[in-house]
């Protein structure tokens, strides 16, 4: 959601529609099912860079800050490449019911494709019937974005009824535009010995990778 009102507010202010390069979210609290506003500032204005900061905020209390930076596009075709590895394509990979692990009508929307490695170790696609905003068209980067959070939780090293491990964070880089109804991941999910973890993704659409998303955690042993 908030990667859609940051581009509503650029294509509001500018009629060049700069890229976003990069999104972080700070996740402040709980998210609410209810009624949100949101709000966004430009931090840094500029012809060609932009820094954005956008807020949702519930009762009066921000429970989530998102950074975007806008950047002007420049005609870079014949230097296209990445060595990030190419995955599996959503029809080669087995269906996966995400609600054997995890609860939620998001989840239980979810179409989930997933080739698990091992644990901690997988690549997955995802797609969602869901409209991100009722009745409003969003573009393709907000529509990836509404889906990057699932990431941590798609090929969990250990039962989460054992440990959890909530992300704080999640920082979206890319360098394409994303494009179809699926988001693949290649992801590893990492533990420390201090209750800090990571979940790190390649990012792809159908055509290949567009980006990296990394995701930091706080593990923390269930009580039993």
């Amino acid at each position: 959601m908030l990667a859609h009102a940051i581009e509503t507010d650029r294509d509001r202010r500018r009629d060049d529609r700069p890229a976003i390069g990069r999104l972080s979210y700070d996740i402040l609290g709980t998210l609410p099912i209810g009624v949100v506003e949101t709000s966004v500032r430009t931090i840094r204005a500029g012809r060609t860079i932009e820094l954005v900061e956008a807020t949702l905020s519930h009762d009066g209390r921000a429970a989530v800050v998102a950074r975007a930076w806008l950047m002007q596009a420049f005609e870079t075709q014949p230097f296209h490449a990445t060595p990030f590895p190419v995955i599996a394509a959503p029809e080669d990979m087995p269906s996966w019911d995400a609600t054997t692990v995890w609860p939620g009508g998001f989840i239980e929307s979810a179409d989930v494709r997933r080739d698990q490695i091992e644990p901690g170790r997988g690549s997955f696609w995802v797609r969602t019937p869901a409209d991100l905003v009722a009745n409003e068209q969003v573009s393709s980067v907000a529509r990836t974005a509404g889906l990057l959070d699932i990431a941590n939780g798609m090929t969990t090293r250990i039962s989460p009824t054992d440990v959890a491990f909530p992300n704080l964070d999640l920082t979206f880089h890319l360098f394409a535009e994303p494009h179809g109804e699926w988001v693949g991941f290649d992801t590893n999910v990492s533990f420390g010995a201090t209750g800090i973890g990571l979940t790190h993704s390649v990012v792809s659409d159908v055509r290949g990778p567009i980006g990296t998303s990394s995701q930091i955690l706080t593990v923390r042993p269930t009580a039993r």
